[in-house]
């Protein structure tokens, strides 16, 4: 017990100083935590939410219960300053609540926020830098033991992706039982879906917290066809908002994670379009932050008009076998486009999981040059029988060093994007027109090529750097001297000494042109 007045004053001023200089950066996380009732049901008999205002912008969020008579409101802020809030609740205790905090400017790796779409077909974070997707799949690595969660961790920090498709809920797991569920009951089928388990919950968003401290972005899939042994597929309407928004209120304040409603959504048959439709627009409705919302098709593409969704998400391997096909989605919808499921690299029976890890690179570069996103899968079997898109673990493909080269590339790359130059006539070609050129072979085995470019933003006398690149080798070599642009005809400017470029007649090659300063 502190008996001295002046010595209990100094431990009281260091305890509110501490307090205070526990600030909230821009971007991340302001939580309040209340104590509140345990009678009932939590879940659903209390209703609480906050006003947040800093002045020039003000936002309602939802609160959620924890568990152990706790209600948690989080809040992400967007801007750096004072902010404050007011609670309101339908249990007295936990309403009129209110204080103030203050929003420091973000430090790394908070220094980005979250990813929104950007330039009409690609993405950016908050504070304008670009995103440039390079993502992977793992289903149900977040369901599995914390020994194998760790090492997924370890592989993702090593790993060329920026974002990994993940599943809220548990999918039927023949290699593995999991660990947690989301709702009170017992398993396989005895659930209450108006009652949620706050230790599955809590581990997720652990495990989102990681992925964004290593800056990569958690793809939340909601729904999806497979966890019928759990009878996760059964929720009515009612249960499958009550999910959606507690969902939300726990997650949404995480700058790093975009909405999926689901994987193969046309494969759960007792759902409606219109079901579809509504649960997209509970998850706009309940989260204050507008981060990214798409649906992932099977057979059947969901209309990816809807104003509610962002970009679309789409399973096509074929789409991706040459840029021209790639490219038509854009012209669609007018979004981004990232093509999630391309096939995976693998070595299973089933024609989905067996490309070689060439063809599925071939795949990312045929959708990069035509202004889309493709995302990496691996089907590899490992010895206890477990797949990277399963269970996660370790990656065993050709493929990861070869996107991590290409995402070198795009780094590299012009912030606006790149788009198709002439998806008419030259689809194989994508960047920014008169600045930025990459043009990708495939699978053809050119010997050479002679320098000729669409004539949009170009003029007589502009420079350009050539280099080759050999996207399977992973090597980058200069071509020796600069190609001066000359008017050919209607349509191309050639090189003023008309030279062409010696190429090692192999398949994966690609050449990056690049204009030079005056």
């Amino acid at each position: 017990m502190i008996k001295s007045p002046l010595l209990f004053s100094i431990v009281f001023l260091f305890i509110a100083f501490a307090a205070a200089a526990e600030n909230t950066e821009q971007w991340g996380i302001f939580e309040l935590a209340l104590k509140g009732p345990t009678a009932g049901d939590p879940f659903t008999d209390v209703h609480l939410s906050a006003r947040f205002t800093n002045g020039a912008h003000t936002h309602t969020v939802d609160g959620f219960y924890d568990g152990g008579g706790i209600y948690r409101i989080r809040f992400m802020p967007e801007a750096a300053g004072s902010w404050r809030y007011t609670t309101s609740s339908n249990v007295p205790s936990l309403s009129g609540s209110a204080g103030t905090f203050t929003v420091v400017p973000p430090s790394f790796p908070n220094d980005h926020g979250p990813v929104h779409v950007s330039n009409t077909y690609h993405f950016a974070y908050a504070d304008g830098t670009p995103y440039r997707e390079i993502g992977t799949t793992s289903y149900s690595w977040c369901h599995q033991a914390d020994a194998l969660e760790q090492q997924t961790l370890q592989t993702l920090a090593a790993s060329p992706f920026n974002k990994i498709r993940m599943c809220v809920l548990p999918q039927n797991e023949p290699e593995s039982r999991p660990v947690l569920f989301p709702f009170a009951g017992s398993p396989p089928t005895q659930w209450d879906f108006a009652r949620f388990n706050p230790a599955f919950f809590q581990h997720m968003e652990n495990r989102i917290g990681q992925l964004r401290d290593m800056g990569i972005e958690a793809d939340l899939i909601l729904f999806h066809p497979y966890g019928h042994q759990w009878r996760f597929d059964s929720m009515d309407a009612a249960a499958q908002d009550r999910y959606l928004r507690y969902v939300v209120a726990r997650f949404g304040a995480y700058r790093n994670v975009w909405w999926s409603m689901a994987n193969e959504y046309d494969l759960l048959h007792n759902r409606t379009e219109a079901d579809w439709d509504r649960c997209f627009q509970v998850v706009q409705q309940s989260d204050p932050y507008s981060h990214l919302r798409s649906i992932h098709n099977g057979q059947q593409i969901y209309n990816n008009a809807q104003p509610w969704v962002t970009h679309a998400s789409i399973q096509n391997g074929s789409a991706v076998e040459d840029p021209a096909r790639a490219e038509l989605y854009r012209d669609v919808w007018r979004k981004p486009v990232v093509y999630d499921e391309v096939q995976y690299e693998g070595n299973l029976p089933q024609r989905w999981g067996r490309l070689s890890g060439q063809e599925l690179v071939h795949r990312f570069w045929a959708g990069t040059v035509a202004g889309a996103y493709v995302g990496h899968g691996e089907a590899i079997t490992s010895p206890d029988g477990g797949i990277w898109i399963g269970q996660g673990g370790v990656l065993r493909g050709e493929s990861p060093p070869r996107l991590a080269f290409l995402r070198k590339i795009l780094d590299t790359s012009p912030p606006g994007g790149i788009d198709p130059i002439d998806k008419w006539q030259d689809s194989d070609m994508g960047g920014q027109p008169g600045t930025y050129y990459l043009l990708y072979f495939g699978h053809a085995s050119p010997s050479s090529w002679t320098f000729q470019l669409p004539k949009s933003g170009l003029a007589d006398g502009m420079r350009f750097k050539v280099d080759i690149i050999d996207t399977w080798a992973m090597t980058i070599t200069p071509v020796e001297g600069e190609f001066v642009t000359k008017k050919k005809d209607n349509y191309y400017f050639a090189d003023a000494s008309n030279r062409s470029i010696s190429l090692p007649s192999k398949p994966f090659l690609a050449l990056r042109i690049r204009a030079q300063a005056e």
